[in-house]
């Protein structure tokens, strides 16, 4: 009975032993992750993503090697600008490993590693330059220090791809007084921007009430000159109408007396007659107002005598008669061809164009400094008329 416990015992250890053996002797590497192997405590290969056999007790893992991209951020870490200032930058670094073995043979802890070597050389970097500069110089500072850790960690067998400063915080004292000449250099832009608003506004309204004084100064000498036409115009057709007038009043009269004289030579009027129309005109020349007292000539019997004597002939019976002279059957002559141009009502051409002229130049706009002033109005207003001397028409 206890030889075959015994047995069983050695079975059970054989089973595990060989259990033992066979785990040692699979190892199963994931993708993305490399396996550094060893053989008797020396490197032997790196096998990644695969079912791996291994001899036990002879190959081992030394370690494993994640090969994806990783990001590492560190601490804020003091550092001391040009100008004596301290402020902590925060950084953030994108590598990965290229060699498996460099990273295990090269180097302890490349993590570490990195992380050292960006501070070392973030410091070295800041330190020549300024606040300012520190501040605005991101992308310069970004660069040099990607190149420094990449020359450096290519021997670990690691590539660094990226490296950010995540944050670069200066003294509060420092803040404060970022903050007071940032506020201030606002105030001094917003200061400045009001007094070139104010001053660009002071120019455009000197710019208009220049334009507005020159268009109202042109458009005054304009309305003068049209007016000092028009009362020239005017007053040539007025005078043009009195001299028609006055020539078809005494053209009138003329041929009224024309006709009553020709009437008087045809009645042949007798003395009788003559005093009748006498006494007829006699009232009339008393109604004026001023008139109080008429006097009827006491030789008014001889005054008609005497006229008649002298207009008239005796005839058979005794009796003065008027004796009209001779004929003349030979018309007047007549002027109206001279005068045909006293009655033209057209509008001479010249002058309408003259007028359209200076109303086109009143309303032209003025654009801006380059404005020049109109010409003078040539035509009517520049030479005076002329009047002939037959009293023809008047030349412009």
């Amino acid at each position: 009975m206890e030889g075959a416990v015994a047995g069983l015992i050695l079975v059970g250890v054989l089973v595990v032993f060989a259990a033992i053996i066979v785990a040692k002797s699979v190892a199963l590497i994931p993708q993305a992750e490399a396996a550094v192997i060893e053989r008797l405590g020396r490197y032997s290969k790196t096998v990644s993503g695969q079912l791996t056999l291994l001899l036990p007790f002879i190959d081992k893992i030394r370690a494993r090697v994640d090969l994806r991209e990783r990001v590492v951020s560190f601490p804020p870490q003091p550092v001391i600008t040009e100008d004596n200032l301290t402020v902590n930058i925060d950084t953030v670094v994108y590598f990965q490993v290229t060699n498996p073995q460099a990273a295990v043979y090269q180097i302890s802890n490349y993590i570490v590693g990195v992380e050292q070597l960006t501070t070392t050389t973030l410091r070295n970097v800041v330190g020549g330059m300024t606040l300012e500069q520190t501040l605005t110089s991101r992308d310069s500072i970004n660069g040099q220090l990607r190149g420094v850790l990449d020359e450096a960690t290519n021997r670990w067998g690691l590539r660094v791809a990226r490296v950010e400063l995540r944050s670069i915080d200066p003294p509060p004292s420092i803040q404060d007084s970022m903050e007071k000449q940032m506020r201030a250099d606002r105030e001094k832009r917003a200061m400045i921007l009001t007094a070139e608003g104010s001053r660009e506004a002071a120019i455009k309204q000197a710019e208009g009430q220049k334009q507005a004084q020159i268009l109202a100064a042109e458009g005054a000498k304009q309305a003068a000159i049209l007016a000092a036409e028009a009362d020239r115009q005017s007053r040539m057709l007025r005078a043009q109408g009195e001299r028609a007038a006055a020539y078809l009043q005494a053209q009138g009269q003329a041929k009224a007396i024309e006709k009553t004289f020709a009437a008087i030579k045809a009645g042949r009027p007798t003395p009788e007659m003559l005093a009748y129309q006498y006494l007829q005109t006699l009232p009339q020349m008393a109604k004026g107002e001023a008139n109080k007292v008429w006097l009827v000539p006491s030789d008014f019997g001889s005054a008609l005598q005497g006229f008649t004597k002298l207009l008239g002939a005796p005839g058979e019976d005794g009796v003065f008669r008027y004796t009209p002279s001779p004929v003349d059957d030979t018309p007047p002559p007549s002027d109206d061809d001279e005068v045909a141009d006293w009655f033209n009502t057209e509008t001479d051409p010249e002058i309408a164009r003259a007028v359209a002229r200076a109303e086109a130049e009143a309303r032209a706009s003025v654009d801006g400094p380059g404005y020049a002033p109109p010409q003078q109005l040539s035509g009517p207003r520049a030479n005076p008329p002329a009047t002939s001397d037959g009293g023809g028409a008047h030349s412009v």
